[in-house]
Parts: C-alpha cells; sequence; structure tokens
C-alpha cells in the first residue's frame, strides 16, 4: 500500500517496492501518448517528422512508425549511393535532436534498395 501512495510523493517510502512502482510508473508516463496527449499535437509531431524526412535529396517516401519511435525512409536507388544514405541517416537523426521535441529514442533507418526479378520458364 505504501508503495502506490508513496510512488506520487504523498507520503515517505517505506519499502523497496516504491522504488520500483515509481520506475514503472516514470517508464510508462514517458510513452508517446500515454498522458492522453492531444490527437492533434501527435499526428503533427509525425507529420514533421515525416516531413523532415523527405526534405533530403533522393528520398522517395518516408514513414514514422512505432509511435514516433522510429522513422523509415526510403530513398531512391538510383539516385543515392550507399554512402550517401549512410550519410541522410546520421544528417536526419541530427535535424530531428536540433528541430523536435520527442520522449525517449528515435531510430532512423534508411533503407536503399535493388530488386531484380526473373522467372525460369
Amino acid at each position: 500500500m505504501n508503495a502506490i501512495a508513496a510512488h506520487h510523493e504523498q507520503v515517505e517510502p517505506i519499502c523497496p517496492e516504491t522504488v520500483l512502482v515509481a520506475s514503472a510508473e516514470a517508464l510508462s508516463a514517458a510513452r508517446p501518448g500515454a498522458r492522453r496527449e492531444a490527437l492533434e499535437s501527435y499526428v503533427k509531431r509525425l507529420e514533421k517528422l515525416e516531413l523532415l524526412a523527405v526534405g533530403f535529396k533522393g528520398v522517395h517516401k518516408a514513414y514514422a512508425i512505432q509511435a514516433g519511435r522510429e522513422i523509415r525512409v526510403i530513398v531512391k536507388q538510383d539516385e543515392v549511393t550507399d554512402t550517401e544514405s549512410f550519410q541522410i541517416s546520421r544528417d536526419l537523426a541530427r535535424k530531428i535532436e536540433h528541430e523536435l521535441t520527442y520522449p525517449g529514442q528515435i531510430k532512423v533507418t534508411v533503407i536503399r534498395e535493388s530488386r531484380y526479378v526473373d522467372t525460369a520458364k
């Protein structure tokens, strides 16, 4: 019972479970949308994340996934080299750090892919 009251600092903690409950509460609260964030501001943050990515040369499409904790960027294979793909991932990560406010971390994945399909008859 003490852990429930003490994790909001309403009473003095007297048991070790209090620290665990407080830690779990903090982790849960850090999730995007956990505190009933307005849907509109949440969607705007995801759109801004995608917009930052598509601003780079050679980017075909960008998708914010996992509640904005990851962005996947698809680049045009014929316009962007592997080295440039790496640079886009680094530059986008830095741009996100400077221009967005977000809880936790955002993983940036740049995908440059070639597919060759043939049929054996």
